[in-house]
């Protein structure tokens, strides 16, 4: 026992966060009368703050890296009405316009990277810049509003899964099947990682305290499949772009070798260039990944909305700003996960769902979600204190 006191008091910051979104959870379910984890609620929780997520994972890699970026609000109006314009203007197939709007991204964000890593100016000038150039041109393109989007395209966010397998009681069995295949995935891929960091001679988390995490999470995912199984609709098709994307980068930063080359820029930048890091290639990379996720949240916004609008993704860099640093990542770069960035976002999630419940006012939400990130850095910082004092 002594020996996950340890362990656990080495990683506070991480398990902190955890115990927040918890704490807030219960919170607003009492304050609520028990709404907020009404099974359709649950499922809007997660069709609703789908680009948060999306978003979060790609700026998680940029403050890793040591960089921020202010124009994905402005890249996600840009590329959302530039893919409806697609679909109703020039009459595309919208498999199609989708794959297009992803190239526009990924453009998008070459443009950006270019300034940063091989002209060398500062991320924030560039992408401050940026928000402004895209959100005007998102003005110049959209104008009015492009509506009559095909229902295909609009099922991306708005659509669950097809019961194929029918009921088992009241719980959807597809959403169960998905639940149980979540569960069984993690427990696999923890127990691998494990068994790699211990052929390599490398610590690892005591015994117990790995399967109290493995429970305690496999607790959650059933909690989220049994309430996702009684919904109208089952398991969100949007949440399942969101589970591939989670896994896929998180593989990325953990496992590949681009991965790592961030966290070494974004902890030393000197040292890694030093120890043959191409630094230049690695920021081009993030904010050539972050104009591709910033069209993903495009699409995904654009069919939640059902209509292309000039004015999407208006403040969404600060929600994905603040999800990553709620979320456990360095202001001063180098440290981050995406895992903490997906807890990050859930608090911002359930703090705007309790607070919408609540008929609270959308200024005195603004202010609660600046307190809570506020709150969050001040932790992160006093706890960084506490360890290099200990």
């Amino acid at each position: 026992m002594n020996a996950v006191r340890e362990y656990l008091g080495r990683n506070v910051r991480q398990y902190g966060i955890v115990a927040a979104l918890i704490v807030i959870v219960l919170f607003f379910q009492v304050k609520t009368d028990g709404r907020l984890l009404y099974p359709n609620n649950v499922a809007a929780l997660f069709q609703q703050n789908a680009y948060v997520m999306i978003l979060a994972i790609g700026m998680v890699m940029v403050i890793v890296a040591g960089h921020i970026d202010l124009s994905v609000g402005s890249v996600v109006a840009f590329t959302g009405g530039l893919c409806a314009i697609m679909l109703t203007r020039w009459d595309m197939p919208w498999l199609l316009a989708v794959v297009l709007t992803l190239l526009v991204g990924a453009l998008v964000g070459m443009w950006q990277g270019f300034w940063v890593a091989y002209v060398g100016i500062p991320a924030f000038i560039v992408t401050l810049a940026g928000m402004l150039i895209f959100r005007g041109l998102a003005i110049i393109l959209v104008g009015t509003t492009v509506a009559g989007l095909p229902k295909p395209f609009n099922a991306i966010s708005n659509g669950s899964l097809p019961n194929w397998f029918g009921f088992a009681g009241n719980l959807d069995v597809v959403t169960i099947c998905v639940g149980v295949i979540a569960i069984l995935a993690f427990a696999l891929t923890q127990w691998r990682s494990r068994a790699s960091l211990r052929k390599h001679e490398l610590a690892v988390e005591p015994m117990a305290a790995f399967v109290m995490k493995i429970v305690f999470t496999a607790v959650i995912i059933g909690l989220f499949t049994y309430w996702l199984a009684q919904s109208s609709g089952g398991t969100p098709i949007v949440l399942l772009i969101v589970g591939m994307l989670v896994i896929a980068y998180s593989f990325m930063l953990n496992r590949s070798v681009f991965g790592r080359h961030i966290y070494a820029v974004g902890g030393n930048r000197h040292a890694a260039v030093l120890s043959g890091v191409n630094s230049r290639r690695v920021d081009f990379g993030i904010f050539v990944n972050m104009g591709v996720l910033a069209a993903v949240a495009a699409v995904v916004t654009t069919a939640r909305a059902g209509a292309g609008v000039a004015t999407a993704g208006t403040n969404y860099e600060l929600d994905a700003i603040a999800a990553c640093f709620i979320g456990g990542a360095a202001v001063t770069g180098g440290v981050g996960k995406v895992s903490g960035a997906m807890i990050g976002a859930l608090i911002m999630g359930v703090l705007n769902m309790g607070l919408s419940i609540l008929a609270v006012d959308a200024a005195w939400q603004q202010s609660i979600k600046g307190l809570v990130l506020l709150a969050a850095v001040a932790f992160d910082m006093v706890n960084k204190r506490r360890s290099s004092v200990g």
